[in-house]
């Protein structure tokens, strides 16, 4: 995926006004198959993976025994498998850390090199992919999955997503990947690439590993505690639920700069003089037209309070705010 097609701005705007694509091949593709799966998978991942219903899904993350994330991940249940869609620059790491934890009995398939991946999003994409596949895809929830032809190529279709859209990511052979994404774009969706895929994802809030996860980090502190199951034990439970119970020393929370000027990972923030934390991604935003940052500060620093973010050299000022910038309207 480059970094743009056309310009981060028109890629953008396509995705929050009518429909965009991006390849996502690079993103890895597991299948488990077992009698055992459903109970490792348990042991494996935060959320609740037995309330996952056939031909479902669920946003999960892959504990270590400290606590903090192998990974971040999608796990869906289909009939008579599971499958789990993971960072690619985790692939290698999560294949090692689910085979280490595997029972005899659970067979691991890595498909990520036969497929590929398309993820469709946007307010139009329910109607250009009922286009290509003839029939509506309105009853899909969020998270199902159907399995269809668009436009002559059968793929597995799952109404999931990273940019705070509506949309469908499209799992296809490798072969007939180019054969979809021409499809797709003869039916007018705009091809997206790395740059607006991250101004998209950072509006929306949503966390990126490397920046907002890692292997030390509790994801109570990036505000995950909605994909940790609260009733399950689980690899890394017993330091998440402290975590949870008595806080953690800094939490994900957003800055709304009042400039255009670009903040990276690492950049102090400063709130009455003090320095409170650190920005863990910075865009500028083409939906809200200001630059935007995620920073982990301390926790009883008060969203609403202003700050200087320290830029190059120079300081921006800015306002604490929820972490998600940007909601679609229903």
């Amino acid at each position: 995926m480059p970094v743009q097609y056309t310009s981060i701005i028109a890629e953008a705007k396509a995705v929050r006004e009518s429909v965009g694509m991006f390849d996502v091949s690079h993103m890895a593709r597991l299948e488990f198959v077992g009698a055992e799966v459903e109970t490792m998978l348990e042991n494996l991942t935060s959320n609740d993976v037995a309330s996952i219903p056939v031909d479902g899904g669920q946003y999960s993350l892959l504990p270590n025994d400290q606590g903090g994330c192998v990974d971040d991940i999608i796990v869906y249940r289909l009939a008579d498998r599971f499958h789990l869609v993971v960072n690619a620059s985790n692939h290698e790491k999560d294949v090692e850390w689910l085979t280490e934890h595997k029972p005899s009995g659970v067979t691991i398939t890595d498909h990520t090199d036969e497929t590929a991946m398309i993820a469709v999003q946007g307010p139009s994409a329910e109607n250009v992919l009922a286009g290509l596949r003839g029939t509506s895809l309105a009853e899909i929830q969020t998270f199902g999955v159907v399995t269809a032809s668009f436009a002559g190529v059968t793929a597995r279709a799952a109404r999931s997503g990273y940019t705070g859209e509506d949309g469908f990511e499209l799992i296809c052979a490798a072969a007939d990947g180019e054969r979809l994404w021409d499809a797709l774009l003869a039916a007018g969706v705009t091809p997206c690439g790395l740059g607006s895929r991250d101004t998209l994802r950072v509006e929306a809030g949503l966390p990126l590993y490397g920046h907002e996860l890692n292997d030390e980090l509790s994801p109570i502190a990036a505000g995950l505690g909605w994909v940790i199951g609260k009733t399950k034990t689980f690899i890394g439970s017993g330091p998440i639920n402290e975590a949870r119970e008595h806080g953690t020393p800094t939490r994900l929370v957003g800055i709304k700069l009042d400039s255009k000027r670009l903040t990276t990972p690492g950049m102090a923030v400063r709130v009455e003089g003090g320095e409170v934390g650190a920005v863990s991604s910075g865009i500028i935003s083409p939906t809200l037209d200001t630059a935007l940052a995620l920073a982990f500060l301390k926790r009883e620093v008060p969203l609403g309070a202003r700050c200087e973010v320290e830029t190059r050299g120079k300081t921006e000022s800015g306002t604490l705010v929820s972490k998600r910038f940007y909601k679609r309207a229903k």
